[in-house]
């Protein structure tokens, strides 16, 4: 009577193991497939820049102080265009690795990354009409500016935000809006007080360009503009106003960059690397479950079980913590599925191994985990140090690769002792399958 309790107790006991394993996977996959899969550029297609910091005489030297800021800026510049999942590394001593998914149009790419983007208003010293032109008729420069407009210390560096503005009645060109901090607003308003009814131009310059030479009308000459804003006028489609704007809010670079490789990846390379992938992945995976099947039997049907719910639980894990799927990320995760298949490997053939030995096939269920634990536990313990090197040391893809790998490891490690022990201890509750030869050891061997 009381075996009997305690077998029932038992039972109950793996009954519970079992709905809360099977209520932790079903919550994993609801959260994870409920969002989208996140791909990265080898696998959606976009560009991918390497930038280089270029020396100048105020800044010399290409420190990592200068490399943060370089950084900081273009990341900004990133955000404003509204890319998704992008990536912004430093490498190296003065190198900036940029991957942008999406962005089929690279030379867009480059010309709202590869400006410093230094934005000043500059006192106009001669009037409009004396201004060299150049031959579609526009107002420049000249080969020196510094003859022809005064600096007064007005930068982009006073600027609060900037806006692309759509255009006026009676105008195609779209404009860029200028909000000043309260310096820059002070600054503003005496040089156009300054300027004003005089013909002689507000230069604004970008780049050490002449982009706009506005005048300012005569009704200004008493107050100059107040409001703390200003407009941008010129021949801006959406697309040039909207990336100006842009620049302007992330602020200039603290030193030129130059782009000395410039990638882009297909959107078709990517499907088709992604249909393949996916081929791949189900191809490897059923010669697997037919392997163990085969090979193992009952043990290897469990472990076909655990290993459907080390998938799920993986791939939901990476939409939870937002992995980025890339093709090393794919082989990692297909990696890390042979190592679950390695650690079923090794408990069932210690449960062989114990069967062989003549004792019961509970027991050797036992036992087969109990001394294949260590022997797993060391295998998992070593290739997470090679990733956290990898994910440390590594870059990009690297890294991907090193946190699908990380990831599935830990999972593989849960779903191998904890899913495939809990089922094969389940179905020792139905007596029928309670024979050796389902566990791919016939019987006169376990007797021997």
């Amino acid at each position: 009577m009381a075996r009997s309790s305690a077998s029932w107790l038992s039972r109950l006991s793996f009954l519970r193991g079992l709905i809360f394993i099977l209520a932790v996977v079903v919550a994993l996959v609801y959260l994870g497939f409920s969002r989208e899969v996140r791909l990265g550029l080898d696998l959606k297609g976009g560009t991918q820049l390497t930038l280089q910091a270029v020396p100048t005489e105020e800044v010399p030297e290409i420190t990592p102080e200068v490399m943060q800021g370089v950084e900081a800026v273009i990341q900004q510049r990133i955000n404003g265009l509204g890319v998704a999942e992008p990536l912004v590394q430093i490498s190296g001593q003065d190198r900036l690795f940029v991957q942008l998914p999406g962005v089929a149009d690279p030379d867009r790419a480059i010309a709202l990354l590869g400006d410093t983007a230094q934005l000043e208003f500059r006192k106009g010293l001669v009037p409009v009409g004396a201004l060299p032109r150049n031959e579609r008729g526009e107002i420049t420069a000249g080969e020196d500016p510094d003859t022809l407009f005064e600096r007064v210390g007005l930068t982009g560096d006073l600027l609060r935000n900037a806006y692309p503005q759509a255009p006026r009645r009676g105008s195609q060109s779209w404009e860029v809006l200028l909000e000043f901090k309260p310096e820059g607003a002070e600054k503003f308003t005496q040089l156009t007080r300054d300027l004003a009814g005089t013909e002689r131009p507000l230069g604004i310059f970008l780049d050490d360009v002449l982009i706009s030479a506005p005048i300012v009308g005569p009704e200004f000459a008493r107050t100059g503009i107040t409001g703390g804003t200003a407009v941008i006028t010129g021949n801006f489609t959406v697309e040039t106003a909207t990336d100006l704007a842009v620049k302007l809010r992330a602020g200039a670079l603290p030193v030129p960059i130059q782009v000395i490789e410039n990638r882009t990846v297909g959107a078709t390379l990517g499907e088709v690397s992604v249909r393949r992938s996916l081929y791949a992945g189900i191809g490897g995976l059923v010669l697997v479950f037919l392997f163990m099947v085969a090979y193992y039997r009952l043990p290897g049907l469990i472990a076909d079980i655990a290993l459907l719910i080390y998938a799920l639980c993986t791939f939901a894990l990476f939409q939870l913590l937002g992995v980025t799927m890339t093709l090393p990320g794919i082989a990692g995760f297909i990696l890390s599925i042979g190592m679950a298949v390695d650690a079923n490997v090794l408990i069932f053939e210690r449960i062989k191994e114990e069967l062989r030995a003549g004792k019961s096939i509970y027991k050797s269920i036992s036992e087969g985990f109990n001394r294949a634990f260590s022997s797993i536990l060391d295998s998992n313990v070593t290739t997470l140090l090679v990733c956290g090197v990898l994910f440390w040391l590594g870059m990009g893809l690297v890294k991907g690769f090193a946190v699908t790998l990380g990831i599935g490891i830990l999972v593989s490690f849960f779903t191998a002792i904890t899913c495939t022990r809990s089922l094969l201890l389940a179905a020792m509750g139905i007596p029928s399958l309670r024979k050796p030869e389902f566990y791919g050891v016939r019987m006169e061997t376990a007797q021997s």
